[in-house]
């Protein structure tokens, strides 16, 4: 009989339930540490023990990521999110002083690996990267509509409304303000419309096209995604749940089997018993 190895005694720890619940709740306690620290208030009287809970918590998560990096070795490195993890605890442990400062604020970064140890997320997240090429069509689509209608309101508004529409740059700004339906039309339309009473004609069709046409296609493409994702994972599910109903029939097939042929050696034997006996 062979014993565990270490690495699989490693293993075993980082695929426990207890060990992921814990990792969980670290992070969302460096998450509220991480949030005191931004308050001066908290930092005036804490700011040592704040500082000295922020270091243990990123020992931890150093000291997980050497076992993980040991029980998977080369698998460690071929899986997006381990590599994930990674980079946001080494960025964590540049120091913070000097060209590199700007670092620290993204220690914040680390509020991240809850996706990664939370599967419901991590399901959300891959779907989203996975609607990626079909929200790049849409982006793209958006980005012409938008430089059309720049070109056309810099002709038309920029003399009077150099503010908004002077540049194509402005003109873009000003349009994303309009897309956004934040304060347009007391704001931007109105006042336009002052000068140019057919302005309307502008304004209005792209809302239509920009706001409730591309941005509903943004949505769509994202719901797909997310519906045939979920497809997929119950699919995976139910296969599982087939091979492993499988492996416990074929299990169980060969007890019989077993079972029967012990059942005839007995008899074999009880045969040549009687035989012997008369």
């Amino acid at each position: 009989m062979t014993h565990p190895s270490l690495r699989d005694h490693a293993f075993a720890l980082i695929q426990a339930p207890w060990f992921t619940r814990m990792i969980l709740g670290v992070i969302l306690f460096n998450a509220i540490i991480l949030g005191l620290q931004t308050a001066h208030q908290t930092t005036s009287g804490w700011g040592e023990w704040l500082y000295l809970l922020d270091k243990v918590c990123l020992g931890i998560f150093v000291i997980e990521l050497l076992i993980r990096c040991y029980a998977l070795r080369l698998r460690f490195f071929k899986d997006p999110w381990s590599l994930f993890d990674f980079t946001v605890v080494m960025i964590a442990l540049v120091p913070a002083s000097g060209p590199l400062a700007i670092l620290r604020a993204f220690r914040i970064l680390r509020v991240l690996r809850v996706v990664t140890i939370v599967p419901s997320m991590r399901r959300v997240v891959s779907a989203l990267l996975g609607a990626l090429p079909g929200l790049g069509a849409i982006g793209l689509l958006l980005l012409l509509i938008f430089y059309v209608f720049a070109v056309i309101a810099t002709d038309l508004f920029g003399q009077l409304f150099p503010d908004w529409f002077g540049t194509i740059g402005l003109s873009f700004y000003t349009l994303f303000q309009v897309m956004t339906l934040e304060g347009w039309s007391m704001s931007i339309s109105r006042p336009v419309m002052e000068e140019f009473p057919y302005a309307w004609l502008f304004f209005v069709p792209f809302i239509l096209v920009a706001t409730f046409t591309i941005l509903n296609l943004f949505i769509a493409i994202i719901v797909n995604a997310m519906h045939t994702f979920s497809e997929q994972d119950h699919a995976e599910e139910v296969a599982q749940k087939a091979a492993l109903d499988e492996q416990k029939e074929l299990a169980l097939s060969e007890q019989l089997t077993a079972i029967q042929q012990e059942l005839r050696l007995l008899r074999e034997q009880v045969q040549k018993t009687s035989k012997n006996s008369s």
